[in-house]
């Protein structure tokens, strides 16, 4: 049998036989791990239909063989071929072979087209003919100019070969160590590297920048000043309704504080922020935020018109003419006249005997007033705000709930109980002493209240020593000791605590009190003896 590739025969590959040559498979298994000379390029294989003589060709010429130790040789002369067992490294199970390592004919920079399998070319190595010319082992041709732009290192289809720069084949034992670079040949790659290094150093700078920003929008804390102000005082008139981030806002427009963030944050943080009211501020310019809420939680920094509870109209008119540098009765002859538009609910108009119509309805809190406001404009803003509070509680569906007829002797009761307790504690017990003295079975009093605080309202006095005879004498409506039921009207302006008090009296039977220091100590009786041991109990400390 012809053996494969041993000669012009055509018969086809063996399928057992992967790579053919001098050897069978066995023989040409052991090249893996072996170097071939040249850098370890393989030589081309030898396949069917090409002779020893017959070797592809690329380009017109033939390339060169060596032997073993690198000493040229030609296959015609010797009619022998180098073993493969003689190659070290290189070859693949699969028949594959490397490129070909060989610079480039300078007519064809691009690359040689090998010419078809088969054709015969002349062997010119070895001739004077030949080109180029045999050079001797240890000579390396003069690589030709690539065109322009073209880097070695970056054409798959001309890989550089490896060794050392002068071209011969690398010793053993220098071997797998490291090579020198190959240096760029022009510089048009070096800008294009350039180019991708500012791009993606942009946009690691974009990331970052992005990135901190986001970082400070969610986990900074937000801008804030430090201290409690550079001097410069500023008045900020907070409006009603405002809550933290509105509050922010005005004071950061005026200078205030540094950011909105940094005073909601304040705000939250201290225990009594959310008992931040509206009104007029003053305060300094360039505060931390937890300078500003601490200052504003304080009567210093108020510019408000703040109405105490139990103030009497009265008093109110006083301290508005006082706000607004007017003449002292000028706001109470505006109330006179312009009450009834004002705002006042249909269930508080039309009550004859009235001291006040206004009366219970300037409601205790704190007003923004400022100098250019005119009187009726504070009053309207004191009403609406009663409105809003006593709609809230539902003065005008509960007064039956507590045997009265109607909102109107619900805000007159409240009064009474803001009035006569001496403290907060006092509140249930005194609205109770009220209904029980008002009921039609009361055989104690006899539904006279004889509450001193009623005389007082209509002297405009606080007296608490009112001797009987002047009391029994005046028959006035808000007389209490000579008139049955409650008076014409509120006696006064009560606040939150004496209101819901109001509408949840205590049941325990109280019919008396008595202010037994003359001051602040209230006590209560459910009989006429222990309301007499009380009555001795105030002489005895009175002095009377």
């Amino acid at each position: 049998m012809t053996e494969y590739g041993r000669g012009p025969g055509t018969e086809p590959w063996h399928p057992e036989d992967p790579l053919y040559g001098d050897a069978g498979w066995g023989e040409q298994a052991a090249h893996a791990g072996q170097q071939y000379p040249y850098g370890g390029q393989p030589q081309h294989p030898q396949y069917d239909g090409w002779s020893q003589d017959q070797q592809p060709h690329y380009g017109g010429q033939q390339y060169p063989q060596y032997d073993g130790q690198g000493q040229h040789f030609d296959p015609q002369q010797t009619g022998q071929h180098p073993h493969p067992q003689q190659h070290q490294g290189g070859w693949d199970a699969t028949g594959t072979h490397g490129h070909v390592p060989y610079a480039a004919d300078p007519g064809d920079p691009y690359g040689q087209h090998p010419v078809a399998y088969g054709a015969e070319q002349p062997d010119l190595y070895g001739t004077e003919d030949a080109y180029p010319p045999p050079q001797p082992p240890g000579h390396r041709d003069p690589e030709p100019d690539p065109e322009p732009g073209w880097d070695p290192r970056g054409d798959d289809e001309h890989p550089t070969p490896p060794g050392d720069d002068d071209g011969t084949e690398e010793p053993a034992e220098r071997r797998g160590k490291g090579r020198k670079p190959v240096k760029s040949k022009k510089g048009r790659t070096g800008c294009a590297l350039m180019v991708v290094v500012l791009v993606f150093g942009g946009g690691l700078g974009g990331v970052a920048y992005f990135g901190y920003q986001f970082y400070k929008n969610r986990f900074a804390p937000a801008p804030d000043y430090a201290g409690s102000g550079n001097g410069e005082t500023v008045t900020v008139e907070i409006p009603k309704g405002a809550v933290g981030a509105d509050i922010g806002r005005k004071l950061k427009e005026a200078g205030v504080v540094q950011s909105v963030d940094a005073f909601v944050s304040a705000q939250l943080a201290n225990p009594r922020g959310k008992s931040l009211q509206d009104g007029v501020y003053t305060l300094q310019k360039h505060m931390s935020a937890a300078s500003a809420v601490e200052l504003m939680l304080s009567p210093k920094s108020r510019n408000n018109l703040i109405i105490a509870e139990g103030t009497r109209n009265a008093a109110v008119y006083a301290l508005i003419d006082k706000r607004l540098k007017l003449a002292n009765g000028t706001t109470q002859k505006v109330a006179a006249k312009d009450y009834k538009s004002l705002g006042l609910p249909a269930w508080a108009l039309n009550h004859p005997g009235l001291k006040d119509p206004l009366e219970g309805f300037l409601f205790p809190s704190s007003y923004p007033v400022g100098k250019d406001q005119k009187p009726k404009d504070v009053l309207k803003a004191m009403v609406g705000r009663a409105n809003e509070k006593y709609t809230a509680l539902g003065l005008d569906k509960k007064a039956s709930a507590v045997g009265l007829e109607s909102p109107w002797e619900l805000l007159t009761a409240a009064s009474l109980v803001q009035a006569e307790g001496k403290t907060h504690d006092d509140f249930r017990k005194m609205a109770e002493v009220i209904y029980n003295r008002l009921k039609p079975d009361n055989t104690e009093t006899n539904r006279l209240l004889q509450f001193d605080s009623t005389y007082n309202y209509l002297k405009g006095a606080s007296n608490i020593h009112i001797s009987e005879t002047e009391i029994n004498a005046n028959r006035n409506p808000y007389n209490t000791y000579t008139n049955k039921g409650l008076p014409p009207g509120p006696i006064g302006n009560p606040g939150d605590e004496a209101l819901n008090a109001a509408l949840s009296p205590t049941h325990e039977g109280w019919m008396y009190f008595v202010a037994t220091d003359g001051m602040n100590k209230t006590e209560f009786a459910r009989t006429n003896a222990e309301f007499e041991k009380l009555k001795e109990k105030f002489n005895a400390s009175s002095g009377n």
